[in-house]
């Protein structure tokens, strides 16, 4: 009789697929979310609000809804309609040379500080202990992954 030698035991780090980016995806986001939630602002509104937080100058509103649409995925409809809602709460305002740009207010730029900063910080006790070139390679493959599903939404369309 012989024996088959030593096998290796099942590796319990799962390899990358779309349901470990899922998990990933919105255990983060339901971090999120929940400082969100204490300033009074939703998920779609706060990375709306960053595309006019983080411009260089007033944003156009055209340009703005697509690059919610974009960036979540929803219809150009929805993406104004988020829009509205930071103009509505004084979060963006029409800019006064052109109103079909969109600038940031006093109050959306401090919401936009206060809540990326909270995030910031629990975002560092997220990462902390991954080795640095871990996160590079994941960035890598995770921006491929984006890519290519963006590719396979659009020949869809």
């Amino acid at each position: 009789m012989t024996t088959a030698g030593p096998t290796a035991a099942p590796s319990t780090t799962p390899s990358v697929d779309g349901r470990v980016i899922g998990l990933a995806h919105y255990a983060g986001r339901a971090v999120l979310e929940s400082v969100l939630a204490g300033h009074a602002i939703t998920f779609q509104q706060s990375v709306t609000l960053r595309l006019v937080a983080v411009a260089a100058e007033p944003v156009d509103r055209d340009r703005l809804a697509g690059q919610i649409v974009d960036s979540l995925k929803i219809d150009e409809t929805a993406a104004r309609a988020v829009v509205e809602e930071l103009v509505s709460a004084k979060l963006v305002e029409p800019d006064s040379a052109r109103p079909s740009r969109l600038r940031v207010t006093d109050a959306g730029r401090e919401l936009y500080d206060r809540s990326s900063t909270e995030t910031g910080v629990i975002s560092a006790r997220i990462y902390a202990g991954i080795p640095a070139e871990d996160l590079t390679v994941a960035g890598r493959v995770l921006a491929l992954v984006t890519e290519r599903a963006n590719s396979e939404l659009a020949a869809r369309k």
